[in-house]
Protein backbone atom coordinates (compact mmCIF):
# COMPACT_ATOMS: atom_id res chain seq x y z
CA UNK A 1 0.00 0.00 0.00
CA UNK A 2 1.28 3.44 -0.94
CA UNK A 3 2.28 5.70 1.93
CA UNK A 4 2.90 9.42 1.90
CA UNK A 5 3.80 12.15 4.32
CA UNK A 6 4.83 11.13 7.83
CA UNK A 7 4.14 7.45 7.18
CA UNK A 8 6.68 7.27 4.35
CA UNK A 9 9.29 9.24 6.33
CA UNK A 10 8.85 6.99 9.37
CA UNK A 11 9.16 3.90 7.19
CA UNK A 12 12.58 4.98 5.90
CA UNK A 13 13.70 6.08 9.38
CA UNK A 14 12.80 2.65 10.78
CA UNK A 15 14.67 0.94 7.95
CA UNK A 16 17.87 2.94 8.64
CA UNK A 17 17.48 2.48 12.40
CA UNK A 18 17.07 -1.29 12.09
CA UNK A 19 20.12 -1.46 9.83
CA UNK A 20 22.27 0.31 12.45
CA UNK A 21 20.64 -1.71 15.22
CA UNK A 22 21.46 -4.95 13.42
CA UNK A 23 25.14 -4.00 13.11
CA UNK A 24 25.34 -3.14 16.82
CA UNK A 25 23.52 -6.35 17.74
CA UNK A 26 25.90 -8.46 15.68
CA UNK A 27 28.85 -6.64 17.30
CA UNK A 28 27.57 -7.27 20.84
CA UNK A 29 26.79 -10.90 20.10
CA UNK A 30 30.15 -11.46 18.40
CA UNK A 31 32.14 -9.88 21.22
CA UNK A 32 30.20 -11.81 23.83
CA UNK A 33 30.65 -15.14 22.06
CA UNK A 34 34.34 -14.43 21.50
CA UNK A 35 34.90 -13.64 25.18
CA UNK A 36 32.90 -16.71 26.15
CA UNK A 37 34.66 -19.24 23.93
CA UNK A 38 38.12 -17.76 23.22
CA UNK A 39 41.14 -19.58 24.56
CA UNK A 40 42.13 -16.64 26.75
CA UNK A 41 38.85 -16.20 28.63
CA UNK A 42 36.97 -19.47 28.25
CA UNK A 43 38.55 -20.87 31.41
CA UNK A 44 36.93 -18.18 33.58
CA UNK A 45 33.53 -19.79 33.06
CA UNK A 46 34.94 -23.15 34.11
CA UNK A 47 36.17 -21.86 37.50
CA UNK A 48 33.41 -22.07 40.08
CA UNK A 49 34.86 -19.29 42.23
CA UNK A 50 34.51 -16.79 39.34
CA UNK A 51 31.06 -17.79 38.08
CA UNK A 52 29.43 -14.84 39.85
CA UNK A 53 32.09 -12.32 38.88
CA UNK A 54 31.49 -9.06 37.03
CA UNK A 55 33.27 -10.37 33.95
CA UNK A 56 31.02 -13.42 33.62
CA UNK A 57 27.94 -11.26 34.16
CA UNK A 58 29.09 -8.71 31.56
CA UNK A 59 29.76 -11.40 28.94
CA UNK A 60 26.37 -12.98 29.59
CA UNK A 61 24.68 -9.58 29.24
CA UNK A 62 26.48 -8.95 25.94
CA UNK A 63 25.30 -12.24 24.48
CA UNK A 64 21.72 -11.77 25.71
CA UNK A 65 21.56 -8.13 24.60
CA UNK A 66 22.90 -8.91 21.13
CA UNK A 67 20.36 -11.71 20.69
CA UNK A 68 17.45 -9.52 21.82
CA UNK A 69 18.53 -6.68 19.52
CA UNK A 70 18.58 -9.01 16.51
CA UNK A 71 15.10 -10.29 17.38
CA UNK A 72 13.85 -6.69 17.60
CA UNK A 73 15.43 -5.94 14.21
CA UNK A 74 13.62 -8.88 12.59
CA UNK A 75 10.21 -7.62 13.73
CA UNK A 76 11.05 -4.02 12.90
CA UNK A 77 12.29 -4.66 9.37
CA UNK A 78 9.47 -7.06 8.55
CA UNK A 79 6.82 -4.67 9.85
CA UNK A 80 8.26 -1.56 8.19
CA UNK A 81 9.18 -3.04 4.80
CA UNK A 82 6.02 -5.14 4.42
CA UNK A 83 3.74 -2.69 6.25
CA UNK A 84 2.50 -5.29 8.74
CA UNK A 85 0.76 -3.78 11.75
CA UNK A 86 1.08 -6.90 13.92
CA UNK A 87 4.86 -7.00 13.50
CA UNK A 88 5.09 -3.26 14.21
CA UNK A 89 3.11 -3.71 17.42
CA UNK A 90 5.45 -6.45 18.62
CA UNK A 91 8.41 -4.27 17.60
CA UNK A 92 7.03 -1.35 19.61
CA UNK A 93 6.55 -3.49 22.74
CA UNK A 94 10.06 -4.97 22.53
CA UNK A 95 11.56 -1.55 21.81
CA UNK A 96 9.80 -0.05 24.84
CA UNK A 97 11.17 -2.77 27.12
CA UNK A 98 14.65 -2.39 25.64
CA UNK A 99 14.58 1.40 26.02
CA UNK A 100 13.51 1.27 29.67
CA UNK A 101 16.09 -1.41 30.48
CA UNK A 102 18.90 0.43 28.67
CA UNK A 103 18.21 3.76 30.40
CA UNK A 104 17.85 2.04 33.79
CA UNK A 105 21.16 0.21 33.43
CA UNK A 106 22.94 3.38 32.35
CA UNK A 107 21.58 5.47 35.22
CA UNK A 108 22.22 2.79 37.83
CA UNK A 109 25.73 2.10 36.52
CA UNK A 110 26.67 5.79 36.48
CA UNK A 111 25.23 6.51 39.91
CA UNK A 112 27.16 3.53 41.35
CA UNK A 113 30.30 3.90 39.28
CA UNK A 114 32.57 3.62 42.31
CA UNK A 115 30.98 0.33 43.35
CA UNK A 116 31.15 -1.02 39.80
CA UNK A 117 34.83 -0.09 39.55
CA UNK A 118 35.56 -1.81 42.85
CA UNK A 119 33.72 -4.93 41.67
CA UNK A 120 35.90 -5.06 38.56
CA UNK A 121 39.01 -4.66 40.71
CA UNK A 122 37.72 -7.41 43.00
CA UNK A 123 37.26 -9.70 40.01
CA UNK A 124 40.81 -9.07 38.84
CA UNK A 125 42.24 -9.59 42.33
CA UNK A 126 40.34 -12.87 42.76
CA UNK A 127 41.62 -14.14 39.44
CA UNK A 128 45.19 -13.06 40.30
CA UNK A 129 44.99 -14.79 43.70
CA UNK A 130 43.69 -17.99 42.14
CA UNK A 131 46.55 -17.95 39.67
CA UNK A 132 49.18 -17.54 42.38
CA UNK A 133 47.69 -20.08 44.78
CA UNK A 134 46.98 -22.68 42.10
CA UNK A 135 50.60 -22.83 41.09
CA UNK A 136 50.18 -21.05 37.77
CA UNK A 137 47.01 -22.40 36.16
CA UNK A 138 47.49 -21.94 32.39
CA UNK A 139 43.88 -20.93 31.76
CA UNK A 140 43.95 -18.18 34.40
CA UNK A 141 47.43 -17.20 33.23
CA UNK A 142 46.16 -16.71 29.67
CA UNK A 143 43.29 -14.61 30.99
CA UNK A 144 45.64 -12.44 33.09
CA UNK A 145 47.88 -11.95 30.07
CA UNK A 146 44.91 -10.87 27.98
CA UNK A 147 43.61 -8.36 30.56
CA UNK A 148 47.04 -6.91 31.40
CA UNK A 149 48.00 -6.54 27.74
CA UNK A 150 44.73 -4.73 27.02
CA UNK A 151 45.19 -2.33 29.97
CA UNK A 152 49.04 -2.26 29.77
CA UNK A 153 49.55 -2.95 33.46
CA UNK A 154 51.48 -5.48 35.53
CA UNK A 155 49.90 -7.44 38.37
CA UNK A 156 48.86 -5.94 41.70
CA UNK A 157 52.20 -4.28 42.43
CA UNK A 158 53.40 -3.02 39.06
CA UNK A 159 57.03 -3.86 39.91
CA UNK A 160 58.35 -6.61 37.63
CA UNK A 161 61.22 -7.49 39.96
CA UNK A 162 58.94 -8.55 42.84
CA UNK A 163 55.82 -9.43 40.88
CA UNK A 164 54.67 -13.04 41.43
CA UNK A 165 53.02 -13.20 38.00
CA UNK A 166 55.50 -11.07 36.09
CA UNK A 167 55.55 -13.42 33.07
CA UNK A 168 51.91 -12.46 32.45
CA UNK A 169 52.82 -8.77 32.23
CA UNK A 170 53.13 -7.03 28.85
CA UNK A 171 56.45 -5.97 27.41
CA UNK A 172 57.62 -2.74 29.07
CA UNK A 173 57.89 0.44 27.01
CA UNK A 174 61.08 2.30 27.88
CA UNK A 175 63.63 2.01 30.66
CA UNK A 176 61.36 3.27 33.44
CA UNK A 177 58.70 0.61 32.85
CA UNK A 178 61.34 -2.08 33.31
CA UNK A 179 61.56 -0.89 36.91
CA UNK A 180 58.00 0.22 37.62
CA UNK A 181 54.79 -0.25 35.65
CA UNK A 182 51.25 0.73 36.55
CA UNK A 183 49.44 -1.74 38.76
CA UNK A 184 46.28 -3.25 37.26
CA UNK A 185 43.87 -2.33 40.12
CA UNK A 186 44.91 1.33 39.89
CA UNK A 187 44.59 1.33 36.09
CA UNK A 188 41.14 -0.27 36.25
CA UNK A 189 39.86 2.37 38.69
CA UNK A 190 41.42 5.20 36.68
CA UNK A 191 40.05 4.00 33.34
CA UNK A 192 36.59 3.39 34.74
CA UNK A 193 36.41 6.82 36.38
CA UNK A 194 37.68 8.65 33.31
CA UNK A 195 35.34 6.81 30.94
CA UNK A 196 32.23 6.91 33.13
CA UNK A 197 30.86 10.08 31.50
CA UNK A 198 31.54 8.70 28.03
CA UNK A 199 29.76 5.47 28.87
CA UNK A 200 26.81 7.40 30.29
CA UNK A 201 26.67 9.54 27.15
CA UNK A 202 26.57 6.42 25.00
CA UNK A 203 23.69 5.07 27.07
CA UNK A 204 21.77 8.35 26.84
CA UNK A 205 22.36 8.67 23.09
CA UNK A 206 21.24 5.11 22.51
CA UNK A 207 18.13 5.76 24.59
CA UNK A 208 17.26 8.81 22.46
CA UNK A 209 17.63 6.79 19.25
CA UNK A 210 15.44 4.04 20.67
CA UNK A 211 12.79 6.59 21.64
CA UNK A 212 12.78 8.14 18.14
CA UNK A 213 12.40 4.71 16.59
CA UNK A 214 9.52 3.97 18.98
CA UNK A 215 7.70 7.18 17.99
CA UNK A 216 8.18 6.40 14.28
CA UNK A 217 6.84 2.89 14.81
CA UNK A 218 3.72 4.24 16.52
CA UNK A 219 3.13 6.83 13.76
CA UNK A 220 3.59 4.24 10.99
CA UNK A 221 1.27 1.81 12.76
CA UNK A 222 -1.41 4.49 13.07
CA UNK A 223 -1.01 5.49 9.40
CA UNK A 224 -1.45 1.88 8.29
CA UNK A 225 -4.52 1.52 10.49
CA UNK A 226 -6.15 4.57 8.90
CA UNK A 227 -5.16 3.45 5.39
CA UNK A 228 -6.67 0.01 5.93
CA UNK A 229 -10.14 1.43 6.77
CA UNK A 230 -12.75 -0.33 4.55
CA UNK A 231 -13.84 1.68 1.50
CA UNK A 232 -17.42 0.31 1.77
CA UNK A 233 -18.05 2.66 4.67
CA UNK A 234 -17.49 5.70 2.46
CA UNK A 235 -19.74 4.37 -0.31
CA UNK A 236 -22.58 3.63 2.08
CA UNK A 237 -22.31 7.08 3.60
CA UNK A 238 -22.57 8.76 0.21
CA UNK A 239 -25.51 6.60 -0.82
CA UNK A 240 -27.31 7.37 2.43
CA UNK A 241 -26.89 11.10 1.88
CA UNK A 242 -28.41 10.79 -1.60
CA UNK A 243 -31.39 8.80 -0.32
CA UNK A 244 -31.94 11.24 2.54
CA UNK A 245 -32.21 14.16 0.09
CA UNK A 246 -34.10 12.86 -2.94
CA UNK A 247 -33.98 14.89 -6.10
CA UNK A 248 -37.31 16.21 -7.39
CA UNK A 249 -38.72 14.09 -10.18
CA UNK A 250 -40.09 16.91 -12.37
CA UNK A 251 -38.09 19.22 -14.53
CA UNK A 252 -34.71 18.85 -16.12
CA UNK A 253 -32.09 17.36 -13.80
CA UNK A 254 -28.34 17.42 -14.39
CA UNK A 255 -26.67 14.27 -13.06
CA UNK A 256 -23.39 12.47 -13.53
CA UNK A 257 -25.13 9.42 -14.92
CA UNK A 258 -24.96 8.72 -18.66
CA UNK A 259 -27.86 9.72 -20.84
CA UNK A 260 -29.67 6.73 -22.28
CA UNK A 261 -31.60 7.16 -25.50
CA UNK A 262 -34.38 4.69 -26.27
CA UNK A 263 -35.95 4.37 -29.72
CA UNK A 264 -39.49 3.05 -29.98
CA UNK A 265 -41.27 1.44 -32.86
CA UNK A 266 -42.59 4.74 -34.11
CA UNK A 267 -39.69 6.28 -36.07
CA UNK A 268 -41.11 9.76 -35.52
CA UNK A 269 -40.97 9.40 -31.75
CA UNK A 270 -37.67 9.51 -29.89
CA UNK A 271 -37.57 9.36 -26.11
CA UNK A 272 -34.48 10.61 -24.30
CA UNK A 273 -34.27 9.65 -20.63
CA UNK A 274 -31.76 10.94 -18.08
CA UNK A 275 -31.32 8.70 -15.04
CA UNK A 276 -32.08 8.52 -12.22
CA UNK A 277 -34.73 11.22 -11.62
CA UNK A 278 -36.02 12.74 -14.87
CA UNK A 279 -39.27 12.27 -16.75
CA UNK A 280 -38.99 11.30 -20.37
CA UNK A 281 -38.96 14.17 -22.83
CA UNK A 282 -40.66 13.62 -26.19
CA UNK A 283 -39.22 15.20 -29.29
CA UNK A 284 -41.36 15.37 -32.42
CA UNK A 285 -39.57 15.98 -35.71
CA UNK A 286 -40.61 19.04 -37.69
CA UNK A 287 -42.60 18.61 -40.86
CA UNK A 288 -43.87 20.98 -43.51
CA UNK A 289 -47.38 20.93 -41.98
CA UNK A 290 -46.08 22.16 -38.64
CA UNK A 291 -44.18 25.14 -40.08
CA UNK A 292 -46.27 28.34 -39.82
CA UNK A 293 -46.75 30.23 -43.09
CA UNK A 294 -45.60 33.82 -43.21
Amino acid sequence: MALDGCGLVCKYILFIFNLIFALVGFAFLGIGLWLRFSNGTRGIFEIEALNSSVFVTAVTVLIALGSVMLIVVVFGDYGACNEKRCALQVFSVLLTILTVAEVAVGVIGYSNKDAVGLNIVEFYTSMYTLYVTSGGDPVIGATLTFVQSMLHCCGVTGIPLVELAKHTCPKPDGIWEQIKMDSCPGVIISVFDSKAELVMGIFVGTGVLLFIALICSIILNRTLRLSNSPAQYIILTQSTSVLANPIPQHGLVSTSYPVVSTSYANPDLVVSTSYPYQDPVVFTPLSAANIPMA
